[in-house]
């Protein structure tokens, strides 16, 4: 079983993203196990919090999750045509130390998917992620998934309501799983 650990970069309880997540968890792809992770309670970096408090709770628990899984899927929501300041601080925050990021990232699969109410699906994101995670030495799968207009794909409650995306929400998947082999 294939372990991959879906991290939403939204805080907001009605994200298109977390939905997009948990409706990719529904599916059940075989093969694959995905557990979802959340930003919440990670504080904003501050190498003077890191010197004198250590890591915090909340970013030991997540570090501790992404070296659990066998790949990382970034649910990328899309702010003013780049990265959430949420989810760019959790990553950084993941990156401290300097010498845990071969550990966390070097060599790690990581996917990027996005949903968004626009029409683009939150391309720009994702290619505003691609240089940060070369640079941690994440190994990027190629394929990515965009979901525009998000809010008429979702239902009230945060399912897929359009079969077509949940079939293509499910290759996504299979496919990921393949990139990151047995």
């Amino acid at each position: 079983m294939t372990r991959i650990l879906g991290i939403s970069g939204s805080l907001r309880a009605g994200s298109f993203n977390t939905a997009l997540l948990r409706a990719a968890q529904s599916l059940q792809v075989p093969g694959v196990e995905l557990e979802l992770a959340t930003l919440h309670g990670i504080p904003l970096y501050d190498g003077d919090l890191e010197r004198d408090a250590g890591m915090p709770p909340a970013v030991q628990a997540l570090k501790a999750r992404v070296l659990a899984c066998d790949g990382l899927l970034l649910a990328t929501p899309e702010y003013n045509n780049g990265i959430p300041g949420v989810f760019k601080n959790a990553v950084d925050w993941l990156s401290r130390p300097a010498s845990d990021i071969p550990h966390l990232f070097g060599g790690r699969p990581v996917a990027l998917a996005g949903a968004s109410p626009g029409g683009f699906g939150t391309i720009l994101a994702q290619n505003a992620w691609l240089p940060v995670l070369r640079t941690l030495g994440a190994r990027l799968w190629s394929g990515r998934l965009m979901l525009s207009r998000a809010g008429q794909a979702l239902t009230d409650d945060g399912t897929l309501a359009d079969e077509r995306v949940q079939a293509q929400l499910a290759g996504f998947l299979a496919g990921y799983r393949e990139f990151i082999g047995p």
